[in-house]
């Protein structure tokens, strides 16, 4: 999606064409297969709040520029901050001796699947008020409103607040003439109340559900959350949590709601389903994948339900963007279909290395000081094409639980045994939800956890959720991710009482 926002006028006033064209003439002068020239600007804001008092208001402003070179079938790469012409030859040339000097110990004859080229393109994220654009004397009054309005609730004895604000400028430039320049923005706002009863002795917390979102300030002003709303059942909801009795362990039919199963997608799906994992590049690092590639087309991911894209254009996504750090224009395509493995996330290089032709844009650095290395999309699964409600997917529910809002997880080094918390639980009975209960966690492997999806809702449950701090790589690299779905039905999940599990 396209807005109508401007491009920050300090990053166009760059020299960026002409440092580029310095970059790739050098690189041509060594016969480079494949040169490209990023120049990255990446501004981010922290405030965080303690019982409505201000503890830290803090910025950083990254700039800085990468050139990567092919030379002789060899990567080379080397990066600088320092904006001139001189510097920027000098980059070069350093890219092309790591190039030399990594030939001979080189496994794979790197080369790159084709892509059209495109010319001066620009692209913008969708938002509407830049959040650089407000005075942090604005935004800290606008926190600490709603953390005095949260503290005056009798079940509420602290709350934290904390708002990240990101805005991301890249060009990219290589030797087959694409050129882009984009823009995008994002924002991850949370509010955390936290409470005790003396009767019990149980101290506890309860977050917000809105999500981090590719969007500007004006997501904190009400126009595409109901703050309000939100704010006023805090404090009761956490009332309730702390009141609540113990989960009896056991096998439950399970509803989640979107805010939590969003989580589940990110690491049994797309972690799995990253290409680099399944060949394995990161195994040093994050692992494997269960999903090997020899199952493609055949393995059975989940049931029929289970339809799962990714996805860099969906609309206010935080994986969204035009073009990828290869030059890619971004798209959709299909991971899962029908319950089967169909596809992986994939860059330029593992494409043409599978024989797949076009890559579907997952290139991404973190910042000008590193490679792009492949990333996740925005991961997400497609709802029912009928009118499906919450409410519906309960109704099916003899005993059961329904699950909102994420919280700890864990999983192992491919992908495959989890298990989840979340931040409140309520029980189902004959088709009803019930009150709150606590100390829930679900447990399964990755098959037969999607295998046990039976429904899910319609278009109208469908949310998107994610996170700013999905990490990967060494030296490490964090991307900010989305992953949308609906609400969900599973049969006959195993779910533990992580109290008294942690007695033991």
């Amino acid at each position: 999606m396209v807005s109508s926002s401007p491009v920050d006028s300090e990053f166009l006033a760059l020299p960026l064409t002409k440092l580029a064209d310095a970059a790739l003439e050098r690189a041509r002068d060594f016969h480079a297969e494949h040169a490209d020239f990023r120049l990255e600007r990446l501004r981010s804001q922290f405030l965080t709040l303690r019982d409505g008092e201000l503890l830290d208001a803090s910025e950083g402003d990254d700039l800085g520029f990468a050139v990567r070179v092919v030379i002789d079938g060899t990567w080379g790469f080397a990066s600088g901050n320092g904006l001139t012409v001189d510097e920027v030859i000098r980059v070069t040339e350093q890219a092309v001796r790591v190039a030399m000097v990594a030939k001979p110990i080189s496994l794979e004859r790197i080369a790159l699947a084709d892509e059209p080229v495109y010319r001066d393109a620009t692209w913008v994220s969708s938002y509407e008020q830049d959040p650089f654009d407000v005075s942090v004397a604005d935004k800290v009054d606008l926190l600490s409103q709603w953390s005095a309005r949260l503290l005056s609730a009798s079940a509420v004895d602290h709350v934290s607040t904390f708002a990240e604000q990101i805005r991301e400028n890249k060009f990219y430039a290589d030797s087959h003439g694409t050129t882009t320049t984009q823009q995008r923005v994002r924002i991850h706002p949370i509010l955390e109340v936290f409470g005790g009863d003396a009767q019990s002795g149980v101290f506890d917390s309860m977050r917000t559900l809105a999500p981090p979102t590719g969007r500007g300030w004006e997501y904190l002003t009400g126009q595409h959350h109901n703050w309000d709303a939100e704010l006023s059942a805090l404090p009761d909801l956490l009332g309730e949590k702390l009141r609540a009795p113990s989960v009896e362990a056991g096998s439950y039919d399970l509803v989640i709601d979107p805010s939590n199963l969003w989580l589940t997608i990110h690491e049994s799906i797309g972690h799995a389903t990253e290409l680099d994992r399944a060949l394995g590049y990161e195994a040093n690092y994050a692992g494997t994948s269960f999903a090997m590639v020899e199952g493609l087309g055949s393995l059975q991911y989940g049931s029929p339900q289970l339809n799962v894209t990714g996805d860099r254009t969906t609309p206010h996504g935080l994986s969204t963007i035009g073009y990828d750090d290869d030059g890619v224009a971004t798209q959709e395509w299909d991971i899962i279909k029908d319950g089967v493995l169909v596809g992986y996330q994939t860059d330029r290089r593992m494409a043409h290395l599978m024989g797949w032709g076009r890559s579907n844009g997952c290139a991404f650095a973190d910042s000008a000081s590193h490679v792009p290395i492949q990333r996740m999309a925005n991961v997400s699964i497609k709802p029912a094409s009928d009118d499906v409600s919450t409410a519906d997917l309960i109704s099916q529910v003899e005993r059961g639980l329904f699950i909102v809002g994420d919280k700890s997880w864990s999983i192992d080094m491919q992908r495959y045994n989890f298990q989840f918390t979340g931040q409140r639980f309520y029980e189902i009975s004959d088709g009803e939800v019930r009150g709150q209960v606590r100390d829930v966690a679900y447990q399964a492997t990755t098959t037969d956890f999607w295998g046990s999806m039976e429904a899910v809702g319609g278009p109208q449950t469908w949310v998107l959720g994610g996170a700013f701090n999905c990490g990967k790589a060494q030296p490490g690299q964090v991307a900010a991710v989305s992953h949308g779905c609906p609400s969900a039905l599973f049969r006959q999940i195993k779910v533990l009482n992580t109290a008294a599990e942690g007695g033991r």
